[in-house]
């Protein structure tokens, strides 16, 4: 089991973010994680990633729980935030080189090397990030959370604002990382879903309503609002 949420409840003051919620991933799903803004799922993400304690509940990343072996689970997750934060002062490649001694790795030039290739970030690399596009900037994360080749890979609205063609080419390279990796995206986009998971899990109003193969769901509106 790659993921595993067990009856997760997350309260804020006197409002409910998440109510019970229960899912498993198996190792190598790409499984999007579908509602309107204000369901809940970035506050899923940011449990499985280890940035909030759930109120109760309990979940496991590869086998690790997240409260008692949080180090532990985020050697084995790579996390792209919904609002990408990256510093904008410094290059691309002096970021990724950061990026590469916060994890420690043993050769940390071939990886980060690996990364601008994977990402496609050959020619912006000698470019500070401030002065990227924001396709070019999700690019950037991407590369910074695939940096410890985790098992599993979490995306938070990972395409969000690109337009139509930045939109087809992170759409291409998160269905390639996929092929490798667990992938969950969260989106309120079903096109979104279809052109890049195999699963979908619909979440409205802190509750999971819906968790089917992308197949079943086609017949679905195209954005849940």
């Amino acid at each position: 089991m790659s993921v595993s949420v067990q009856n997760i409840t997350k309260i804020y003051g006197t409002q409910k973010a998440l109510d019970d919620v229960s899912f498993n991933i198996q190792s190598g799903e790409v499984v999007g994680f579908l509602g309107p803004n204000g369901a809940g799922k970035s506050t899923m993400m940011k449990i499985i990633t280890c940035f909030l304690p759930q109120t109760s509940g309990k979940v496991t990343v590869c086998g690790y729980n997240v409260e008692e072996q949080s180090l532990e689970v985020r050697k084995n997750v790579g996390y792209l935030a919904e609002n990408n934060p990256l510093y904008l002062d410094m290059y691309v490649k002096e970021y990724l080189a950061f990026i590469a001694g916060l994890h420690h790795l043993k050769n940390p030039a071939k990886r980060i090397q690996e990364m601008i290739d994977v990402t496609g970030l050959q020619v912006e690399q000698k470019k500070k990030i401030g002065a990227l596009s924001k396709g070019y900037r999700q690019r950037v994360g991407l590369a910074q959370a695939l940096m410890h080749d985790p098992k599993v890979l979490i995306l938070d609205e990972p395409t969000s604002g690109l337009d139509p063609n930045q939109l087809q080419e992170i759409r291409n390279l998160i269905v390639n990382v996929g092929k490798e990796k667990t992938v969950i995206l969260s989106t309120h986009i079903m096109q979104e879903v279809e052109a890049i998971c195999g699963r979908v899990i619909i979440i409205n109003k802190g509750k999971i309503v819906a968790d089917k193969s992308t197949k079943d769901m086609k017949s679905m509106e195209t954005n849940i609002t």
